[in-house]
């Protein structure tokens, strides 16, 4: 068991440098200067000199990539000595590590958080506008899969005990439909219908956060009807696919002999369900939910756009709009992160309950 969570972690530890490699070489190849988009109209080449060299730009691209990969290692290197080294202690930047030891003039320390840079805009910490932002999105996901997984698992155990029904047929047609649908496509039909037209029915906004703030002045309130639209447009593709998964695993389930068995013995139909059939049939179902949870974080992009939800996909596009790649770059390290780790999580749990998985 060791052996293969070791083997999952070191597998995720590739697919995270690969996509470290990818993402500094494909944004560092975008045209653009920073110094300028940083300056503005105050530009001049005495102040683009000194923002290229803060930034470490006027090194060769090879230095900036070890630069990078150190700010983000949990193990740095750095010299307090030199300002001008291309990997100077500047602890305005570096402001949470812990120092293990110093080689002459260098300091080996352990950063607490990695360092992704400063935004060219506001000139936040990228970390600090993430820690802000990753939340809502994370609420935001947990949501509409849990909206997707409770509505698509009972959908599909009623289709698959009705199968070949009107309430069948009728669920795979909707099903379709639902995968059909792009998400930003929906947003906009759910954002115009019951957040504008209906909304004296509804009381639902076609935009707003999970915090609002008070117009009386008294602080913020929790506004949790402004999740319920984003939460659907967000769990309509996931909640298609654990139907339609649900429904097949359980028909296959339903066939089999034991089953038969259990209705012979004159079994209740609920316990057959819950006791029998429906453990057997979740794990491709739960292998779904694993796998979308992970994109939906990820890909909450442009239903947070249409909704004006305050997240990590919203912050995104707002980054991409004004060209700022720092914002970009550490949202797109840190969700990699995060699909890496729940990816690695799902597995060690199938190993768990399957020592088959543990062989391959």
């Amino acid at each position: 068991m060791i052996n293969f969570i070791l083997r999952r972690i070191f597998y995720g530890i590739l697919v995270l440098l690969g996509v470290l490699v990818l993402v500094f070489l494909l944004f560092n190849a975008l045209p653009g200067d920073p110094a300028r988009l940083m300056l503005g109209q105050r530009a001049d080449q005495q102040s683009i000199k000194i923002i290229d060299k803060d930034l470490g730009l006027d090194k060769p691209l090879s230095t900036q990539f070890l630069m990078y990969c150190n700010d983000l290692s949990p193990l740095s290197i750095y010299d307090e000595k030199r300002p001008g080294s291309a990997v100077y202690l500047d602890t305005a930047k570096y402001s949470h590590f812990v120092s293990l030891f110093n080689v002459s003039k260098t300091k080996v320390l352990v950063l607490k958080f990695p360092y992704l840079r400063r935004s060219y805009q506001t000139r936040r910490k990228v970390i600090d506008i993430i820690a802000s932002t990753l939340p809502n999105t994370a609420v935001l996901a947990v949501t509409a899969i849990s909206f997707a997984s409770v509505l698509g698992i009972f959908l599909g155990i009623v289709a698959a005990l009705l199968k070949d029904s009107l309430f069948d047929r009728i669920s795979v047609i909707l099903s379709v439909l639902g995968l059909a649908g792009p998400s930003f496509f929906v947003g906009l039909i759910f954002a115009w219908l019951f957040g504008h037209v209906l909304s004296k029915y509804t009381g639902l906004n076609p935009d707003g956060n999970l915090w609002t703030i008070d117009d009386e002045g008294n602080g913020r309130y929790l506004d949790l009807k402004n999740l319920i639209l984003p939460a659907l447009t967000l769990g309509i593709r996931p909640l298609a696919i654990i139907v339609q998964l649900t429904r097949s695993s359980m028909t296959e389930v339903l066939s089999q002999d034991y089953i038969r068995t259990a209705f012979a013995k004159g079994l209740p139909l609920r316990k057959i369900i819950s006791k029998h059939a429906l453990k057997n049939a979740l794990n491709p179902v739960v292998t779904a939910i694993s796998g979308w949870f992970a994109s939906l974080i990820a890909g909450a992009v442009f239903v947070e756009y249409i909704f004006g939800w305050d997240g990590i996909g919203k912050e995104v596009i707002d980054a991409l709009e004004r060209y700022d790649l720092p914002v970009v770059m550490g949202v797109v390290l840190v969700t990699s992160i995060l699909f890496v780790i729940i990816n690695i999580t799902v597995d060690i749990v199938y190993a768990l309950l399957d020592p088959r998985i543990r062989l391959k």
